[in-house]
Formats: structure tokens, C-alpha cells, sequence
């Protein structure tokens, strides 16, 4: 029996779209305005992606409900984040709760990992908070491995233009995204 509030997977997965965040899907990220504060760092995510210096990922579900999302920068002054050509990072990786557990967190990671690919990056990273062990897994089982602890401090400015600063202990995780080939010996 299904779990009130929860979509079946098989369902879901052949219902849900994932594709480039557009202007005005911004609104939409709020969810519902449990992320309103976020909205000036939502307006500089986008506007980073019309220089190619960043590309938004949402899935959205059949009635175009915002159910998931994952930010790539692909260039950053913080070179060792984002490097615009070898190194990727990602954040902004949410998905709602009543969607967790089946398989969009997975659907957005390999479609922004694709992206990556297709762009030539070798590597992707991204701070998982330490306290988020289910992220964590989630990362480690498509192998990404923890480099070092972060303290995770950061600062935003809210909707209402009030400055916060943020102390997330993270762990910075990093994955290869360079798919070994076996040597082919010639005859």
C-alpha cells in the first residue's frame, strides 16, 4: 500500500521532466515560500547561467510542480570549486520530501553529471552537511568520496536584503568523472 502523500516510483519516474531551470520557474524554487529567503541567491544562480558560468537543473512533475533541483557552477572564483574547464561544483541539490527515496535525486545527479561529460569536465564536487548522512550515502553510492571537512561557513542576502552567515559543517566530496578505459593492446 502506498504511503499517503507519496508517488509510486515506477510512476513517478515516467511522469517526471528534468530539464534547464528558466526564467520563470524562479518563483517556482521558493517552494511554496519555504525557500524564499534563498531568492536573491536564486536570481544570481540564473543570472550566471545566461554567461555560461553556471546551469540550473529542476524536475518538475506532470502538472509542472517543482519537485527537485541541482545547481552546477562551472566557473567560480573559488578555483577550487569551479575551475570552467576541469572542475565542477554543485549545489542547491534539493528534492521535496514527499518525493525522497525514489530515484529523482539519482535522475538529477546523473543528468548534471551528463551535462558535465558532454561538456569535457574531469571532476565534480560539492559539500554534503555532515548531519545529512542520507545525502551522504547517496552520494557515495555513485562515487563520490569524501577529500577533506569544510567548515561550511557562507553568507547570503535574504529576500528583504538582510545579510545572514551560515555555519554548516560539511564534508567535501569530489568524483572522477573520467570513465576508466581499459588499455587496448595493438597486434
Amino acid at each position: 500500500m502506498d504511503q499517503p502523500g507519496k508517488v509510486r516510483t515506477n510512476q513517478l519516474v515516467n511522469e517526471i521532466v528534468i530539464r534547464e531551470l528558466i526564467e520563470s520557474d524562479l518563483p517556482l524554487l521558493e517552494w511554496d515560500g519555504q525557500y524564499s529567503h534563498y531568492r536573491r541567491l536564486y536570481l544570481d544562480a540564473y543570472h550566471q547561467t545566461l554567461d555560461d558560468r553556471a546551469v540550473m537543473w529542476v524536475a518538475t512533475s506532470e502538472i509542472n510542480e517543482m519537485i527537485g533541483q541541482v545547481f552546477v557552477q562551472l566557473n567560480s572564483h573559488q578555483i577550487d570549486l569551479a575551475d570552467g574547464f576541469y572542475r565542477a561544483y554543485m549545489l542547491g541539490f534539493r528534492v521535496k520530501p514527499e518525493y525522497r527515496n525514489q530515484g529523482i535525486g539519482t535522475l538529477l545527479l546523473l543528468n548534471a553529471e551528463k551535462d558535465l561529460m558532454a561538456r569535457h569536465f574531469q571532476k565534480v564536487c560539492l559539500n554534503v552537511v555532515k548531519t545529512n548522512w542520507r545525502a551522504q550515502k547517496l552520494y557515495e553510492r555513485h562515487d563520490y568520496r569524501v577529500i577533506f571537512a569544510d567548515p561550511g561557513e557562507w553568507s547570503y542576502q535574504d529576500n528583504i536584503g538582510v545579510w545572514h552567515d551560515v555555519k554548516e559543517p560539511a564534508w567535501r566530496m569530489e568524483k572522477s568523472l573520467v570513465a576508466s578505459h581499459p588499455i587496448q593492446h595493438s597486434k
